[in-house]
This record gives C-alpha cells, structure tokens and sequence, in this order.
C-alpha cells in the first residue's frame, strides 16, 4: 500500500579509499547492550561472529534521564567502547559525524532520533537507525522524508529480519505466503507506543515474511491475556502479531509452511549494515520501514477504541505521511 522510494546511491559520501579499506563508523547513543554488541562484531578480528569492512572508532553517549533503562546503562557502555576497543568519546553529535564516514544511530529511545537524524543529514552521512526509527509514527514520517528531500542513503531494521528461515521464506521457499504469525516478548515503555519499545521486532519478522500491503488491524489478547494483532493485506492474506516469550512463528504459502521469526544472533544485521555503507544500497526500503510503524500505531489506536478494525491509511494521514 505504500510505495517504495528509490534508492539513493548519488550522496553515499562513504568515500572509496574507506570502501577499499575499513570505514569508519559513529555510533551515537550508547544505552543499548547492541552498542557494545555491534563494536565487537566489527572490531575484534578474533570474534566468533567478525564482520569486515567496517570499524567503529566514534562515539556519542547520549541517554535519557526519564527511562532508566537508558540512562543507567551509558557509563558502562561508554567504558567497554573507551577502554576495550579504543573508541574516541565526542561531545558533540557533529564532532563525531566530522570524525567518521557513516553513523549508527543507536539510541534505545526513540524519541531522540529525530534530533539526532537531523545532525547526521546535515553533515551529509548515511546512516542505519536501530529499532524503533522514531518515538512516534510522526517522527518515523519525518525522519523518512528527510533521508529522502536530501538523498541521505540510510535504513531501518530489527535484527530479527535476517534470521536464515525467514529470510528463506521471504525468498519463496514455500511459495507464495498466504498466512502467518509471528511472535516476540513485547515489554513496554510509557513513553512509547506499546510495540514499538519490543514488539517491534515480532513485527519486522512477520513483514518480512509477508511483504507490504497490510491495510487495517485489530487489536485483541490471547487466551493467556497477551497482546495479539491481526493484520489484513489487500489481496486477502493476514498476517499476526502475538505477545510470546521469544522469538518464533510460523508462515504457510503455497507450497507448504515453515518456522519463521527466529533470532539468529545480530551478525547478520551487522553484515548488512555494512553492506549498505559500501554500496547505498538499502536491504529493506522506507516504505516497508513505515508500513511495519504505521501497524504498531494502528494496533494502538485499535486499543483505545475497544478492539474495533483500524486502517493503516488513518494512522499514516494523522501522522502527516504524503503531506
């Protein structure tokens, strides 16, 4: 239902001495167990999960004072980053963007994404935002129509996207998929909508299985009274988010059915990212990126309507989408 934007190859400013050799990434925002994940995926040569290409060699330590599952956690991450894998602190959102050639924006919070998008857009970086894009589908819109009025190369994603099954399926492994669930834990922040602080990721899984084109969803619970939201696509399929412990689902298609929704550890994420940064080119588009926001919104105001069907076109029009 929503179009996909072309990809912006001409601005990737990643010059070709850094493509030849390491580029050299930013990380901003260091309150997220992934900061320290991601930097010893790429800088330890001896790591079981290694990725080349790329180095992380600056930082900015951002938090947030009102979520203590942010602010708590900076110092610590800033001293693994310092001290194991000598990564300069910056001051500023535009001393590090200065000092790297590409960004992470990897703050736990959505909220200060926008801000900080707008910092990385104007040095001219690409950029990945790590889950949530925003902390609001207005945000997500926003952040979406930047990148693209200044043909900034960037992408959105959950690590759960690449798991190898369902990566699988997306591809055509069991046909043309006509149906199916996915399901991650779905624990909430006040500050966020409710599936976008965790059940964004259950979320990711299942559009990556199913593709674009889910218009309206209905917000319900499941016999264990756990959130479940049935999506309905265009053409008739549907698709559904469910509150569950880990990660896990199941699609069926037209050749048979198979496990989906694994978690398949952040190497592969971190593979692409890397990807993206030595070609600009995105390994999922902003229109997917939206429609995956839009039915988390959606599912939130189907909630405070009773459970009543919410279309996706609703959400994204109150959010300023195609304005």
């Amino acid at each position: 239902m929503i179009s996909q934007w072309p990809v912006l190859v001409a601005s990737l400013l990643v010059v070709s001495a850094a493509t030849a050799a390491e580029i050299r990434l930013g990380i901003i925002g260091l309150d997220t167990s992934h900061v320290t994940a991601f930097t010893e995926i790429l800088n330890n040569p001896a790591a079981k999960d290694h990725v080349a290409g790329a180095k992380v060699v600056a930082a900015f330590k951002g938090g947030s004072p009102d979520i203590e599952s942010s602010w708590s956690r900076v110092e610590e991450y800033t001293k693994t980053l310092r001290e194991k894998h000598g990564v300069t602190i910056h001051p500023t959102l535009e001393a590090l963007c200065k000092d790297v050639d590409a960004v992470l924006i990897e703050s736990v919070d959505g909220r200060p994404h926008l801000g900080q998008v707008k910092a990385v857009i104007a040095a001219g970086k690409p950029f990945y935002v790590d889950k949530p894009i925003g902390g609001s589908l207005k945000d997500a819109v926003e952040i979406l129509r930047l990148a693209k009025a200044a043909k900034i190369p960037m992408f959105s994603a959950s690590s759960l996207r690449f798991a190898k099954g369902t990566l699988a399926v997306r591809a055509g492994a069991i046909g043309t998929v006509t149906n199916a669930w996915c399901g991650s834990p779905a624990h909430l922040e006040k500050t966020h909508p409710d599936l976008y602080w965790y059940g964004v990721h259950g979320c990711e899984s299942l559009f990556t299985v199913l593709g674009t084109g889910c218009i309206s969803v209905r917000r319900g619970t499941t016999q264990e009274g756990k959130i479940e939201v049935v999506g309905r696509w265009s053409d008739g399929r549907t698709g559904t988010f469910r509150e569950v412990e880990g990660y896990q689902g199941e699609a069926w298609g037209t050749k048979g059915s198979q496990k989906v929704g694994s978690y398949d550890g952040y190497a592969p994420l971190v593979a692409e990212i890397v990807k993206f940064f030595q070609t600009g080119v995105a390994p999922v588009g902003p229109g997917e990126t939206l429609e995956i926001m839009a039915f988390m919104e959606a599912a939130d105001e189907s909630k405070r309507r009773g459970g009543t069907e919410v279309t996706l076109g609703e959400v994204l029009k109150k959010a300023g989408a195609g304005n």
